[in-house]
């Protein structure tokens, strides 16, 4: 090759290093995406609407705080309406348009456990902001949730029905994917703890009225209480229809009541609900030595200032998601899937507003049973159970 010749490649070459050093720097230097899926709108808002409320707040105050390792996180979020459909089709978006580095959310089970698959195809780490343990168990090595177990509300329920002198139960449950697993544990947990099951219903996700149902479980002899699993409104129209027909017995509710809109919307109804949740909505009966205490203060009144609204659990399942991504890309030190999967993975002592997360290959809730507060309703506010 002549010396001209030689001189030209060189040079070209150095031109086209000179090209992709400045791309290379400029992909590691730029935002961080994280996608969201919210049921911001439609029959799954009270989950939703205070989820994308939470995940903007926070990501809003990371970036103003530098971001994580240097680079500012851009947060893509896609309202679902509730839609199992719809979440399939955005979270497709998220992984092959958006490109994004993990996903958070969406707020329902049956969402998830549609979308769980896609996930683990594509690689995709993905923190879900819904409740049921399906989504976790048996493990699926890119997804995790930030909501505590439901077997552990059943045997919160079981064991404060227990020392009430309460063990032959009605089970309602709504027919959605929260409803089914809760139904599930229910139904398995239910002998080895002592309880019976008197009469067990499922009702329509959309009912405006329970009465028929409840009618039923009226008539059953022996029936000393009532648990309904559900995330629905009917939750609120359950406690006002068993009020309508004289059912006289006490009414556990899920962890899917966490949020005061349903105690208004079943008036005095409402009034000693017993229910198992994260304890948030009782922070300020809380000692000021509580591991927990600051951040659900600062959360509470970070929202509530903001949004002109009450704070509700659901809110705090996005934090706790976003908090736990956010956690595992620093300790990475990098967006590549597998190491910010391994760095959650291996995440201890977090603390959230669900409770200290602790995760581990076995454990993609990182929860234990001391996350749970037994809480009632007393004069239309949330506050610690007492027996």
């Amino acid at each position: 090759m002549k010396p001209n010749a030689i001189s030209l490649l060189f040079s070209l070459l150095g031109s086209s290093l000179l090209m992709v050093v400045p791309s290379a720097t400029a992909a590691n230097s730029g935002p961080i995406k994280i996608g969201a899926l919210f049921s911001i709108t439609g029959p799954a808002s009270f989950l939703g609407a205070p989820e994308d409320k939470t995940a903007r707040m926070f990501i809003e105050k990371l970036n103003a705080s530098g971001g994580i390792n240097g680079r500012k996180v851009q947060l893509v979020v896609k309202d679902t309406g509730g839609s199992p459909e719809k979440a399939v089709s955005f979270a497709r978006q998220l992984i092959e348009e958006e490109r994004v580095c993990a996903i958070i959310g969406p707020s329902t089970s049956g969402e998830t456990m549609q979308i769980k698959g896609l996930c683990e195809e594509n690689k995709t780490v993905l923190v879900s902001c819904a409740a049921a343990e399906v989504i976790v168990n048996p493990v699926a090595k890119y997804v995790f949730k930030s909501p505590q177990k439901d077997s552990q509300a059943v045997l919160w329920i079981f064991k404060t029905a227990k020392a009430k002198g309460i063990t032959r139960l009605a089970l309602l449950s709504s027919n959605d994917g929260f409803g089914a697993a809760g139904k599930k544990q229910l139904e398995d947990l239910a002998k080895e703890e002592g309880m019976e099951v008197v009469v067990s219903e499922v009702y329509d996700k959309q009912a405006t009225d329970l009465t028929d149902i409840l009618t039923k479980v009226k008539s059953r002899p022996g029936v000393q209480g009532v648990v309904n699993w559900s995330i629905v409104p009917a939750q609120s129209i359950l406690a006002k229809n068993m009020r309508q027909i004289g059912l006289n017995v006490p009414l556990f509710q899920s962890h899917g009541f966490g949020n005061l809109r349903y105690v208004q919307q079943a008036g005095a109804a409402a009034e000693g609900i017993i229910f198992p949740a994260g304890r948030l909505l009782v922070v300020d009966e809380l000692p000021e030595n509580h591991p927990q205490k600051a951040l659900l203060a600062a959360y509470k009144k970070e929202y509530e200032s903001r949004y002109k609204e009450d704070a509700s659990t659901f809110g705090g399942h996005a934090y706790d998601a976003i908090l736990i991504i956010t956690e595992a890309l620093k300790k990475a030190a990098s967006t590549e899937p597998e190491k910010v999967r391994e760095a959650l993975e291996n995440l201890k002592g977090v603390v959230g507003t669900a409770g200290v997360f602790s995760f581990s290959p076995t454990d993609h809730t990182g929860l234990d049973m001391d996350a749970f507060e037994m809480l009632t309703v007393k004069d239309g506010k949330f506050t610690i159970y007492k027996p």
